[in-house]
């Protein structure tokens, strides 16, 4: 039988157990946890006890575990974890990494239920995202989504300081932060309260975490479905060199974006059409290309301008760029091509997950087209389409004021 007594503690250094605990850990003769654990509990521990440091690559500290259930028909393993071990805490792990482990629990409060107990701040709906050893992705949804209030567990480069600035760069400014550090230790322990620019100035010890909290209106408060075309920065402001925001939203549709996960925007230009999708559906992972150098002040401009953290950004020829290590798209658009649109989704489609889609905007002027032998873009799509075996579904064409004809083509795999 494996088991695993996972016992929650704060960061108190005098803990206390109830008596069942105690007797537990008495009687104990393995014990794990992290370094900061075994200081606090060293004085309880038996004077024969083995203890296992909880340390990255977590699959050594595995192996351990494994060694010892393998040299001993019955073992239980005393694991010390900080607050709640179900809190993105290490009994997640072990289910993970031993699911076979029957697991006894004994938690204790978590970080952000201490902190919120200090401000006497009810919690019932505060958003939880862990950045702890996790890329911002969680993070940036949360503010997208304008949650008002939000608990972060952070560590060394996730800083409550790195936090807030990048609440200020991307427009979320309406929250006030409140920090946690050494909860639970009586004389190390300190809340703070201050802005998000007075948080770029300090630095916290850790461990601490944080809670923001919405302090009233800001520009970005107002979440919109279309972002009005004057209001994004465009290529040396040229009106046209933007996809027009009825074009975008039905693109978006095309798209079929609330079913997908990774959405390639190529050849984004001003960025209208990755911000517009970040901002709807902050879920989908965005990889924006784009060839020309110029362009990528004006995305980074506008995607701070609109609050949309998260956008991969890429500046090179597409067909020059190394994409193998990029998530795979299951939606992709094509917003320019050079005349490169065949190449361009032969390499797509080397990619392309399962049932993904392929939405192009096809625009031809008549009069262009009668006065030069030049294949018009929609030839070129459907030529593209039957040389890479791609289904295309009905096409839907729309004008805008005096603008040409533009049709909104979308294909699939066969």
């Amino acid at each position: 039988m494996i088991t695993f007594i996972v016992i929650g503690i704060t960061d108190n250094p005098n803990p206390w157990f109830p008596p069942e605990v105690l007797d537990i850990i008495q009687q104990g003769k393995v014990f794990s946890g992290g370094k900061r654990h075994h200081e606090i509990v060293a004085s309880l521990l038996p004077a024969d006890a083995q203890w296992i440091d909880i340390t990255t690559p977590l699959d050594a500290v595995f192996e351990q575990y494994f060694s010892l259930f393998t040299s001993h028909s019955s073992l239980s393993i005393i694991v010390f974890a900080s607050g709640d071990p179900l809190f993105f805490g290490f009994a997640n792990t072990i289910r993970k990494k031993m699911p076979e482990a029957e697991i006894v629990l004994y938690p204790t409060f978590n970080s952000l239920q201490m902190l919120a107990h200090r401000l006497v701040m009810p919690y019932h709906d505060m958003r939880i995202v862990s950045l702890t050893g996790r890329p911002w992705p969680e993070f940036d949804k949360a503010l997208i989504e304008r949650t008002e209030k939000i608990g972060i567990l952070t560590d060394k480069e996730h800083t409550p300081a790195a936090i807030a600035q990048r609440m200020i760069d991307y427009g979320y400014t309406n929250y006030q932060m409140h920090v946690g550090e050494h909860l639970g230790n009586p004389e190390l322990e300190k809340v703070t309260t201050l802005s998000l620019e007075e948080a770029t100035h300090c630095d916290f010890s850790m461990p601490n975490c944080v809670i923001l909290s919405h302090n009233g209106d800001s520009p970005l408060c107002e979440k919109r479905f279309g972002i009005p075309d004057a209001e994004f920065a465009l290529l040396d402001g040229r009106e046209k060199m933007i996809t027009k925001m009825p074009i975008r939203l039905l693109t978006l549709q095309a798209l079929d974006l609330p079913n997908r996960r990774v959405f390639w925007d190529i050849g984004f230009c001003t960025g209208s059409v990755s911000i517009e999708a970040r901002l709807q559906f902050p879920n989908l992972q965005v990889c924006a290309f784009e060839i020309r150098p110029e362009c990528e002040a004006i995305i980074q401009e506008n995607v701070r301008r609109f609050g949309a953290p998260g956008i991969d950004i890429h500046i090179d020829d597409f067909l020059e760029t190394d994409i193998s290590a990029l998530p795979r798209p299951d939606a992709v658009f094509i917003g320019g091509h050079g005349g490169h649109l065949k190449e361009i989704m032969t390499k797509v489609m080397t990619v392309l997950a399962p049932g993904g889609v392929i939405v192009f905007n096809s625009v031809t002027s008549p009069v262009v087209s009668q006065m030069t032998d030049r294949p018009g873009s929609h030839q070129l799509w459907d030529e593209a389409c039957a040389a890479i075996h791609l289904t295309q579904e009905p096409p839907l064409q729309i004008q805008l004021n005096d603008y040409n004809p533009i049709e909104i083509l979308k294909a699939k795999l066969a």
